[in-house]
């Protein structure tokens, strides 16, 4: 349990951290200094939040399956759940968009970039993940007061 909280707690942290600070942050700058700072972050992101985010599923995973009481186990296995959503919102709709940033010339702006800038859409998906995120963390954070205070 406390290994779960702690993968789950960091990566949770993490993504707060970036909705508050990085994404306004990111949002206001001009074109070369996004591109820049995407290019600069990304790889520092990519791949902690990916491993640390799979260790806190499998260690969730393994929870439901063995945690005694009915109410434990299934608050373990509602945060995987929402765990796999978040991973999967990651790598289907932010990853594909940190790709094509990391592509991005900071020095040459595309022409259509009003059309092509990303922000607004990254934004919109990191904040639903960010929000299934925590919510998978209350569900983590409830199944081990369950556990701790004796109940099923």
């Amino acid at each position: 349990m406390p290994l779960v909280l702690l993968a789950h707690g960091v990566t949770a942290g993490v993504m707060v951290g970036t909705a508050m600070g990085v994404v306004p942050m990111t949002r206001a700058q001009p074109y070369d200094r996004y591109v820049w700072t995407i290019q600069f972050l990304w790889p520092r992101y990519d791949p902690f939040m990916p491993i640390v985010n799979g260790l806190a599923l499998v260690l969730g995973v393994t929870l439901a399956a063995t945690a005694p009481g009915g109410a434990a186990r299934a608050l373990f296995a509602l945060a995987a759940a929402l765990l796999v959503v978040v991973m999967a919102i990651s790598v289907l709709k932010n990853v594909p968009i940190n790709r094509f940033v990391m592509a991005l010339d900071p020095a040459r702006r595309p022409a259509d970039w009003a059309k092509l800038d990303p922000r607004a859409r990254w934004r919109a998906w990191n904040l639903l993940r960010t929000g299934l995120h925590l919510l998978a963390l209350g569900a983590n954070l409830g199944a081990t007061g369950a556990l701790l205070a004796g109940g099923s």
